[in-house]
């Protein structure tokens, strides 16, 4: 059984190492909790990810939350939770109090500017994993392509996308129809 300072130190870890929100957590948590410690399977991450996306909050605490919660309850949850907000509390803290001096700094832009590029590289790594693992059937790319086009062309908000994705599942399988 796994010890709740582990899971607090695990999630502080990933915490300190996530730059640019819930979706660069992703690779971080394939890495920590689905490969090398085998504490979620991949389709459970990923179901941990799409819940934690429909509910309040930061998508990244929530799939903590989830996984410290499966790991050893609401002990586990609390651990999980604030080991992966810790480091963001401090770290803002500190930045809160230096960062307004040097906001004009070049060189700070340019570092800033750094981290955006890595950030979206993370983030399409992220997409790609989870359209390879999630859009695998004929339903799922029409679900996909209904969704993207709700939202890109609609303006559609994406809590009603995901009302309606859900919904979706509803529907049978072409294949299913055609025994």
């Amino acid at each position: 059984m796994v010890g709740l300072w582990q899971i607090y130190c695990l999630f502080f870890k990933m915490g300190i190492f996530t730059f640019g929100g819930g979706y660069a957590m992703l690779p971080i948590l394939q890495s920590e909790v689905v490969r090398k410690r085998h504490y979620v399977t991949e389709d459970e991450l990923l179901d941990y990810y799409s819940i934690g996306q429909c509910t309040p909050g930061i998508i990244a605490v929530n799939a903590a939350s989830f996984i410290g919660y499966k790991l050893r309850g609401l002990g586990g949850l609390l651990s999980a939770t604030l080991g992966v907000i810790s480091p963001s509390l401090v770290i803002i803290v500190l930045i809160a109090m230096v960062l307004r001096q040097y906001m004009d700094n070049q060189y700070l832009q340019w570092m800033f500017g750094g981290i955006r590029i890595s950030v979206t590289a993370l983030i399409i790594n992220t997409v790609w994993d989870m359209w390879r693992k999630s859009v695998v059937r004929v339903r799922d790319y029409i679900v996909f392509a209904a969704a993207f086009g709700l939202m890109w062309c609609c303006g559609l908000s994406a809590a009603l996308i995901v009302l309606l994705a859900a919904g979706a599942a509803f529907i049978p399988d072409i294949r299913r129809l055609k025994k």
